[in-house]
């Protein structure tokens, strides 16, 4: 393995993480413009979406130009690997970031809704799922990594008490049924950004031990 090849490894690991901080704090700022049903936060999100996708694509080149080079084997090869797959879901988080500003661009509109559904909860756990799958990108830790699985039914259990309570509100508020849905497409947004924060520890966990563990194969 030569040292070129190295530097190569460790600046495609530096790019991750960049893109990685960009997606939280996407997010971090979708949540607050939910929070504040702030469409200003929320097109913010839309318009620096691009940034994210650039990167995406830079880091995907600078993936296949080294498994080009180089063919790496064994636990370089799963490296690669991951990282090209952490890379999309990368992306994908901050697309669901732009998601939910779209909707809160639509639910801000509204005069003060007699109807609304607290996501602190489901926010908070949402945040920490993608914090902790960082970190376990950033310490290689797959302990770290195989608590991610936990929150994540936590926050499809809240997705739906999200259904169960939008789908009770439309009955007695059909008025508002468009500001309702909205609260619903919100939920699953945020479900979108656990599943590829799991997606993301996972994929550290295959990187490590070169285990498969979709699925629910724990």
């Amino acid at each position: 393995m030569t040292k070129h090849f190295i530097r190569e490894l460790e600046k495609t690991k530096k790019m991750i993480l960049s893109l990685g901080a960009m997606a939280e704090g996407r997010v971090h700022l979708a949540i607050k413009a939910i929070r504040q049903k702030d469409a200003s936060i929320a097109q913010k999100i839309i318009t620096s979406d691009y940034e994210l996708d650039e990167m995406e694509v830079d880091i995907e080149e600078e993936c296949l130009k080294i498994l080009a080079l180089y063919q790496p084997v064994a636990i370089d090869l799963r490296f690669l690997i991951a990282m090209i797959k952490i890379n999309n879901d990368l992306e994908r988080i901050g697309d669901e970031a732009v998601n939910i500003a779209q909707r809160v661009g639509i639910i801000a509109k509204w005069d003060q809704p007699q109807t609304t559904f607290d996501y602190s909860l489901m926010a908070e756990k949402t945040e920490q799922m993608l914090k902790m799958s960082l970190d376990a990108l950033v310490n290689m830790d797959t302990d770290i990594a195989f608590k991610v699985s936990i929150f994540d039914d936590e926050v499809d259990s809240i997705k739906d008490q999200v259904y169960d309570h939008v789908k009770n509100a439309i009955d007695s508020r059909v008025d508002k049924g468009g500001y309702l849905i909205n609260l619903l497409l919100i939920s699953r947004h945020l479900e979108r950004i656990a599943d590829h924060a799991t997606n993301i520890a996972e994929e550290v966990i295959y990187m490590i031990e070169g285990e498969i563990i979709r699925h629910g194969n724990y």
